[in-house]
Parts: C-alpha cells; sequence; structure tokens
C-alpha cells in the first residue's frame, strides 16, 4: 500500500461468506491496538465496553454512533442506537490479533478478526469478517467497517470526524454494486 493514498479503498471478499477489508494507520501497533481493546478510545469511533483479555473471555459493544460525528443519525438507522452486541474472545495475542465472535440475528454468530502489522512508523489493520450469513450481511459489515475505519483514522489523526453517515451511505451502494452472491 502506498501510504496513505489507497486509504478509502473497497474492502474485497477474500472467500465464501468473509469480506477484508485493510487501511494504513498512523501511528505505531501498541497505540493503534489501545484503541481496539480500551473502551474509552474504542468508543470515539466504534461502541463502548468490556472486552476481556483472554480466550474465552466476554466483549460487551455498546453502539452510540449518533455521538461519533456531528451529523444527525438517518432515521433508517437510529433503531441501533445504543445497540449492544455481546461476543466472546477467540483468540487474544496482543498487540497483534485479536478475533471474536459478532452477532448476526438469530443465527450462528460471524467472527471478526483484527490483525495489526507494523509498516514503518505507522500500522497495518486488516480487519477480516467471516462466516457472514448472506450477501446482504457482507454488505453491511463492509459499509459498516469502512466508515468506522475512516472515523478511527481521523481520531488517530487528531481530526473531528466528519462526514460518518454520509460515508456510510456511500460504501453501501458500491458495496452493492461489488459483492455478489
Amino acid at each position: 500500500m502506498d501510504a496513505y493514498v489507497e486509504n478509502d479503498r473497497l474492502g474485497a471478499v477474500v472467500a465464501p461468506r468473509t469480506v477484508r477489508i485493510e487501511r494504513l494507520l498512523p501511528g505505531p501497533v501498541d497505540r493503534v491496538w489501545s484503541y481496539i481493546v480500551n473502551s474509552e478510545k474504542r468508543k470515539k469511533w466504534l461502541a463502548e465496553g468490556p472486552m476481556a483479555d483472554h480466550v474465552g473471555g466476554d466483549v460487551v459493544l455498546t453502539f452510540h454512533n449518533g455521538e461519533i460525528s456531528d451529523e444527525t443519525v438517518p432515521d433508517k438507522y437510529k433503531q441501533y442506537e445504543k445497540h449492544v452486541n455481546r461476543c466472546r474472545i477467540l483468540r487474544y495475542e496482543p498487540p497483534h490479533l485479536l478475533s471474536m465472535t459478532w452477532p448476526q440475528g438469530e443465527g450462528e454468530p460471524s467472527e471478526v478478526t483484527f490483525e495489526l502489522a507494523a509498516s514503518g512508523t505507522d500500522t497495518l489493520l486488516t480487519i477480516t469478517h467471516s462466516r457472514l450469513a448472506h450477501r446482504d450481511a457482507m454488505i453491511s459489515v463492509s459499509g459498516g467497517w469502512h466508515s468506522h475505519l475512516a472515523a478511527l483514522i481521523d481520531v488517530l489523526n487528531g481530526r473531528k470526524v466528519d462526514g460518518f453517515w454520509k460515508k456510510l451511505a456511500e460504501v453501501e451502494a458500491q458495496y452493492r454494486q461489488t459483492i455478489v452472491d
């Protein structure tokens, strides 16, 4: 990846029911890791809540997407405000790998894995979300991760998060055209 030039490219389908998105993030691996595992830092770009530091431990993510940016939450997303995901740690290898279950309605949970690798003075973050139930779930999580990672980049760069909902609408439309059954 050429510095930050490609830092907004779409994620890719890498296996059946599996999407992967990569971002080059400013700062060392330990710093980025802290924004994944520390509730106070994580709530600035994704969701707050306790996270165990061992395999089998619980993760409770409470989403306050309306607080990520100053934009008005679109009506279709208001139902998810204060939504809670209850997850379980599958792998915990600080500060390079975290894998956990991710609920998806009534069916079996999906799995999300965060991999962090040094890239000079920066960090390459790879998120792989697998075991997704269907195409619509793949589109939804791809757009969500894409938008949340854009927010993380702003936070790590000390900028105010701007355009979260606009970005989500744009990338969901793009993912709808690129993700096929």
